[in-house]
């Protein structure tokens, strides 16, 4: 079968089409691996890291943990997504979140510490909002089904 020309460059500008839609929604995935894990080892493993204890750990004894500037442990994926999609969903986002999405429009105790100037700080929650998908401040007991559902929170 010959193509003409004219065919020839509808093909060539439609692959050219899907090649850019492809690639761009490529460099726009966002996962734990590419972009949140760094973020984490930034600014979070010093309270957060192997250290720290677990989450059943830390909630025998909040206020001691606390006192030795330690919260619950996420230095891996299954650690954190049990914050973000798990027994304590939603409470990776309570504490990262800028207030905007607060009723009292008060941050999170932790947003603070994404960065060391508001622009850093709002780029990085910018990160992690894109990462979760379903950026809810809601606790794990007022998730519908769907809205668990609708947080994506990639590994790779």
């Amino acid at each position: 079968m010959r193509l003409g020309l004219r065919n020839t460059s509808y093909l060539l500008v439609a692959a050219w089409a899907l090649a850019a839609v492809t690639g761009s929604a490529a460099a726009q995935s966002v996962t734990y691996e590419n972009s949140v894990k760094k973020i984490l080892a930034d600014r979070c493993m010093g309270c957060h890291g192997a250290g720290a204890p677990t989450l059943a750990e830390f909630g025998k004894d909040k206020e001691g943990w606390k006192k030795k500037m330690k919260g619950p442990r996420f230095d891996n994926y299954a650690n954190l997504i049990i914050l973000v999609n798990g027994s304590d969903a939603g409470a990776f986002m309570r504490r990262l979140d800028d207030g905007k999405n607060a009723k009292d429009g008060k941050p999170g105790n932790m947003y603070v510490w994404l960065g060391s100037s508001d622009a850093e700080r709002a780029q990085r929650l910018g990160v992690m909002k894109k990462w979760v998908g379903n950026w809810s401040l809601k606790r794990r007991k007022d998730l519908t089904e769907g809205e668990l559902r609708s947080i994506t929170a990639a590994e790779k």
